[in-house]
């Protein structure tokens, strides 16, 4: 445990749900799947043809001699981080840029304009080749261009850890500012690799659904007939601040950060241990440095990404760490699998649920596993009084992070 308090003052996402958070909530709650069939030319030739897209493409947002400049990844991720820090009130407070950290991470990073300029490079010569190639495909891209957005002095951090990335993110910035080197660390995931060649990898590892032809139903943590993720697109991000440094300017607190727990599995780069022990350890951590126990969580947005072993690893951690009698739920049904992006929105959602006192559904649940013991929040939201909630995530690599968020 520390002294310091670090509270969440702003919120900002895009999603294929909706292109800011409100309208990502209201889908969330409401139940709405942001899954469809590719309609690119060259999603014909795959065995995966469906994919949650953005609601709201960047060129909506963004002008175009800008977004040319920038990566997709890039693009959503400064997009999420002006809705934060505009929700935050810290724009024009005169905060002091020394004091302002970034936190901004990315599974996979700029891998379309890899391709794309690898395309230009064997169909058209080297001379075509964009001069903003690097700084677009670069890993610590989104970081950069949000922190150069925000004039950030403090340290800008690309954190790179799979689908745990988000999350790690988040708590890196808790970090930073229990150690006295920000004030206000702007936090969270971006990811945007909708391509043929990450969708064919993917596939090919047979770890994604092939529901073709119901592609609303093709993510279905939980459910027996899972049969992989259902990959999308988004970003998230959050202004994490000082809770003094919050309270002195009157600002509105959604939610305290209380821990984090960070570990590895040390087991295998794609399958999680199969007993969830990564997990469990991550969860106990978590729980430890928020001073709290099992007990204390009323709701856990699991990570659950409705892959067959995966899920069933995270019901045997979250029984062993924390108990069956949290209301669970699985928001990853809705949005798809936003890689990097997954915890930091999963994150949103999670602080979301303890300001409204309302738990999101999990669709798409219609015969659960029989190993599922846990008590899911199905098919429609749930009220619920939360003083605290869990949110996991878990990548490749055996990579495991678990966040602990309670009232302010």
């Amino acid at each position: 445990m520390t002294s310091v308090d670090v509270v969440v003052t702003g919120l900002g996402a895009t999603s294929p749900l909706g292109g800011d958070v409100a309208s990502t909530w209201d889908g969330m709650l409401n139940g709405r799947s942001g899954v469809s069939r590719l309609a690119q030319d060259w999603a014909a030739e795959l065995p995966v043809q469906i994919a949650a897209s953005l609601a709201v493409d960047p060129s909506e947002i963004i002008d175009k001699p800008k977004l040319r400049k920038m990566d997709r990844s890039e693009a959503i991720a400064v997009i999420a981080a002006r809705q934060a820090w505009a929700d935050s009130g810290l724009a024009g407070s005169g905060l002091d840029l020394e004091r302002l950290g970034v936190s901004i991470g990315s599974g996979i990073g700029g891998a379309t304009t890899l391709l794309d300029q690898d395309d230009i490079l064997e169909e058209r010569g080297a001379r075509r080749v964009s001069p903003h190639t690097i700084p677009m495909l670069m890993p610590n891209g989104p970081a950069a261009f949000v922190g150069l957005e925000l004039g950030a002095q403090a340290g800008v951090h690309c954190v790179a850890s799979a689908c745990a990335t988000g999350a790690e993110a988040i708590a890196l910035g808790l970090d930073l500012i229990r150690a006295g080197r920000a004030d206000v660390v702007v936090a969270g995931g971006t990811e945007a690799v909708i391509h043929p060649l990450p969708i064919a990898g993917f596939a090919s590892m047979r770890a994604m659904s092939t529901r073709n032809d119901d592609p609303e139903r093709a993510s279905r943590p939980w459910d027996k007939g899972r049969d992989g993720f259902v990959l999308g697109e988004g970003a998230g991000v959050v202004v994490l601040e000082r809770a003094e440094h919050a309270a002195a300017r009157g600002a509105k607190i959604y939610a305290r950060v209380a821990g984090a727990g960070i570990t590895s599995d040390g087991f295998d780069i794609v399958q999680p241990h199969p007993e969830g022990a990564g997990a469990i350890r991550a969860i106990t951590k978590a729980l430890r440095d928020a001073g709290l126990t099992g007990a204390d969580i009323a709701h856990v947005n699991a990570h659950a990404t409705s892959t067959p072993v995966g899920d069933i690893a995270e019901i045997a951690a979250l029984r062993a760490a924390v108990g069956t009698h949290p209301v669970v739920t699985a928001t990853k049904s809705m949005t798809g699998h936003l890689l990097g992006a997954a915890g930091a929105l999963e994150s949103i959602a999670t602080i979301l649920s303890i300001r409204d006192s309302v738990v999101p559904p999990t669709i798409n649940l219609d015969d659960p596993d029989d190993k599922l013991d846990l008590d899911v929040a199905a098919h429609k939201a749930r009220p619920l009084e939360i003083p605290a909630a869990l949110n996991n995530s878990f990548g490749f690599g055996g990579h495991n992070v678990a966040l602990v968020f309670t009232r302010p």
